[in-house]
C-alpha cells in the first residue's frame, strides 16, 4: 500500500505545482492567441484545482497522508516550475508535456491500485487520464 500512497502523493504535488504554473501562464500569456489561451489556462487551473483536492482526499480516505506545503510539493513533484515568461506556444508545449508526464505516472499508479483491488482509486486515476489525454490532443493540434 505504501507504493500507492507515494504514487498518489506525487500526483498531489504535481497537481499543486501544475496549478501554480497554469496560473502563471494565465497571467503572463501574450500575443495573438492571448484571448483563447488566457481562457484555456484558467479553465485548466480550475479543473486541476478540483483534481488536486480529489487526489488529496482520496489519499486520506485510504490511509495515506498527502503533502500539504510548497516545500514538500517541490521535493516530490516530477514537474518543473514555470521559468520566467515564455512565449505562448512554449507555454502550450510545456503544459502538454507536463500532462503527458502525469499521464505516464498515473497509468503506473492505476496498475498499483488495481493490484491492491482499490478500484475507486483506479477510477479516479482513469478518469483523470482520459481528461488529460483529450486535453493533450487539443494542445497538440494547437501547436500544428
Amino acid at each position: 500500500m505504501e507504493k500507492l500512497y507515494q504514487a498518489l502523493d506525487k500526483q498531489v504535488a504535481n497537481l499543486s505545482v501544475f496549478f501554480t504554473k497554469l496560473h502563471h501562464y494565465h497571467w503572463y500569456v501574450t500575443g495573438p492567441n492571448f484571448f483563447a489561451l488566457h481562457v484555456k489556462f484558467e479553465e485548466l487551473y480550475d479543473e486541476v484545482n478540483e483534481l488536486y483536492d480529489a487526489f488529496g482526499e482520496r489519499l486520506l480516505t485510504i490511509g495515506g497522508k498527502p503533502a500539504s506545503t510548497m516545500k514538500a510539493y517541490l521535493e516530490k513533484t516530477s514537474l518543473k516550475e514555470a521559468s520566467g515568461i515564455d512565449g505562448a506556444l512554449d507555454m502550450v508545449r510545456d503544459v502538454m508535456n507536463d500532462m503527458k508526464l502525469m499521464v505516464k505516472e498515473m497509468k503506473a499508479a492505476t496498475v498499483l491500485s488495481q493490484e491492491l483491488e482499490d478500484e475507486q482509486t483506479a477510477d479516479l486515476l482513469i478518469g483523470t487520464i482520459a481528461g488529460f489525454e483529450k486535453t493533450i490532443w487539443m494542445l497538440d493540434f494547437t501547436l500544428r
